[in-house]
């Protein structure tokens, strides 16, 4: 073998996919919610959680079967080697950082576990590397025994037939997770011959991987390009219609729950917390087209006593005023209609300003309004203290503490991108992103065109804005619920559980989809998986009484 192919092929030679047992990566009925942590901060515990089990098998980081020849590195904490244990083991104690993921993770003994195979320190991977090198070059391979190697910039790049040879011996994660972490450190060359493959492996069109694949790659190549603020130059599409990109909300609206189960949820407890109330006043911090309060106005009109004085503040974004076509008077008319049909006083209050703008005067209270608040899919949006000074994600919350609500309502993602670096907000984005596009998947024909516009312009920006922005720039900053307990807990607040009632409610929600959805209750706060993994979670706080 000649050194140039040598070269060649080892660029990439840790993306190999090496044969592998078959495993049931199913075979427990029974996961666990873990917040796992490399770091020694305090925090919440793990919490158990059982579900049933599901029938069809779709393949998840968390349930990919474990390689027996390649160091499968799902976790950033695994994959930076911070570590000297595997944070996945079941034998770990379940005492976790409240800034670390939740998992739903099979602990039967013999079963698959998510994470790094089992590679406990630097001496054992780089064993397995050298293993892996020998079986792919021969045992006279002169390359290093290193994971991290750096080429000389001038070594002759792949021909198009040996990337077509070189494919199908390839894992796409891996591929990706690979290039991610050139990137980040600065070994442009390995970045760029990974780049190079990626092209061939991806398609907007393909497996949930491939499609995945596809953004992701782009979101790397804004960050090389630092486009990443150019969301639509760097996705090569040009900026729907208001028609269009409602036609691409309204898509995603119906095959997958993730909106429903977030307006839903909030409603159930709501409406709970404002029952025979004389005047209610609800703020919500990003109204979108408002038609989740329809329900909440037609059952509170049918309460005893009759209905009550109902006031909505609603606070708009750039995106829901591009899709609505218009301002917040169209809100404002829809709901004052679908009020006089029910017979229930109603005003309407627009804020239209984003939320980090929002002051006590824009609220607009009345003396003697029960109140309360929803922050759906935002709150992750308001820059925290690792951001700015000013820190409007806490300045939020202690004015909606100020105003003494009866239930405050918050739903996010189920993710931990906010301060982590690039490389492990990258490794945890394939890990929540493969899990949400398997999901769309089972809800909507692969070829569907609408359904590939609708991920393009509706999950795609948020991929890219993730991976290719830092500091300002970056307004995706998810965090997991453990961190946001902590956080509101700080402020002021305590848990409001969802009562069984709700929660029977709720999980009725999902009769209409896909059986690999799942909603369990956990210390009164509710988590949206889809298999294995979790994907949103909905909570509802309450002011703490002050001694």
């Amino acid at each position: 073998m000649q050194t140039s192919q040598q070269h060649q092929n080892t660029a990439i030679l840790m993306l190999h996919h090496q044969p592998m047992k078959k495993i049931d990566p199913y075979s427990s009925p029974h996961f666990q919610i873990l917040e796992n942590s490399v770091c020694p901060d305090t925090g919440s515990q793990g919490k158990n959680v059982s579900f049933q089990t599901y029938k069809e098998e779709f393949f998840t980081l968390e349930s990919t079967p474990v390689n027996d020849g390649f160091i499968a590195c799902d976790s950033p904490s695994a994959v930076s080697g911070l570590s000297n244990r595997s944070p996945f083991s079941p034998q770990v104690s379940h005492s976790y950082s409240s800034d670390h993921h939740h998992h739903f993770s099979d602990t039967t003994p013999g079963s698959p576990v998510s994470g790094c195979s089992g590679v406990d320190d630097g001496n054992d991977l780089k064993y397995k590397l050298r293993e892996l090198e020998v079986s792919l070059l021969g045992p006279e391979s002169d390359i290093v025994d290193s994971h991290y190697c750096c080429y000389k910039s001038d070594t002759t790049r792949w021909s198009e037939k040996e990337i077509a040879e070189m494919i199908p011996k390839l894992n796409l994660k891996n591929v990706l997770i690979r290039c991610a972490h050139a990137i980040s450190e600065e070994d442009m060359y390995t970045a760029a011959n990974c780049m190079e493959v990626l092209g061939h492996m991806v398609s907007v069109s393909g497996e949930p991987m491939q499609r995945l694949g596809a953004y992701m790659l782009e979101g790397l190549r804004a960050r090389l390009e630092k486009s990443g603020s150019m969301i639509y130059k760097t996705l090569k599409c040009e900026v729907p219609t208001s028609e269009e990109l409602m036609t691409y909300m309204s898509i995603l609206y119906q095959i997958c729950p993730y909106w429903k189960f977030a307006y839903f949820s909030s409603n159930v407890i709501i409406r709970q917390a404002l029952l025979n109330e004389p005047r209610v006043h609800i703020i919500d911090f990003q109204i979108a087209q408002g038609s989740q309060w329809i329900p909440l106005i037609q059952d509170l009109a049918c309460q005893p006593g009759g209905p009550p004085l109902i006031r909505i503040t609603g606070v708009d974004d750039t995106q829901s005023n591009h899709a609505r076509g218009g301002g917040l008077h169209i809100v404002g008319k829809k709901l004052s209609e679908a009020a006089a049909k029910y017979n229930v006083p109603f005003e309407f209050n627009a804020a239209a300003m984003s939320g980090c703008e929002v002051d006590l005067e824009n609220l607009r209270i009345q003396p003697g309004e029960a109140i309360a608040v929803t922050f759906p899919y935002v709150l992750h949006h308001m820059p925290d203290e690792s951001v700015s000074t000013e820190n409007h994600r806490d300045r939020l919350l202690r004015l909606v503490w100020s105003l003494s609500p009866k239930v405050m309502t918050l739903v996010e993602q189920e993710s931990n991108t906010n301060t982590s670096s690039f490389y492990s907000r990258f490794v945890e984005s394939v890990d929540y992103y493969t899990a949400m596009f398997e999901s769309i998947d089972a809800g909507c024909p692969r070829d569907n065109k609408q359904r590939i516009s609708a991920e393009m312009h509706c999950v795609a920006r948020d991929i890219v804005n993730m991976i290719a922005c830092e500091d300002a720039e970056r307004v995706e900053r998810h965090e997991l619920l453990g961190k946001w307990r902590s956080r509101l807990m700080m402020d002021g607040f305590t848990p409001c559980p969802f009562g069984p009632a709700g929660i029977g409610e709720i999980r009725n929600l999902l009769k209409d989809y896909n059986e690999n959805y799942r909603v369990e209750e956990v210390d009164g706060a509710l988590y949206l998986g889809w298999k294995k993994r979790a994907l949103v979670t909905s909570s509802a706080w309450r002011c703490a009484l002050i001694n």
